[in-house]
């Protein structure tokens, strides 16, 4: 493995586990990104600027990363634009037919032992394996 990296990833995992711990916590919400971007979608008096601060974090977060660690985002994709766009859509897909993506079911509802959580992570992550393992074979 060339990309093993256990501190990282037990300190990153922590760090999202907490933030949804006390994001639920203190606004008695569910952290999921899909659920809270969606809400943006669809504006409620009241209801738009947390969303929007959520989501705006989120992307600082990514550029502060990109900022402070050189080489986060040097990411190469070896596949072809459409296929990006096709898995894209197909997760927008997904996250609708789940009601909830990753963050909301993964973390927020398995961490509370929602039997509909664990059935669509495990459902995420086998679709997941079997997509990987197909696109690997293929496109090598």
């Amino acid at each position: 493995m060339e990309n093993f990296t256990p501190v990282a990833s037990l300190l990153g995992g922590v760090m999202i586990g907490l933030a949804a711990a006390l994001f639920m916590l203190f606004t008695g919400r569910i952290c999921g990104v899909s659920g809270i971007y969606g809400g943006l979608l669809h504006l409620k008096h009241g209801d738009t600027f947390w969303r929007f601060l959520f989501i705006a974090g989120l992307l600082a977060g990514g550029v502060l990363s990109m900022l402070l660690i050189p080489g986060a985002a040097d990411i190469q994709m070896h596949l072809p634009m459409g296929t990006l766009i096709l898995a894209g859509l197909l997760v927008g897909i997904g996250t609708r037919l789940g009601s909830g993506c990753t963050s909301g079911h993964g973390v927020c509802g398995m961490g509370r032992l929602s039997p509909r959580s664990i059935v669509a992570s495990l459902t995420f992550l086998g679709a997941g394996i079997a997509v990987a393992t197909f696109l690997s074979a293929y496109f090598q």
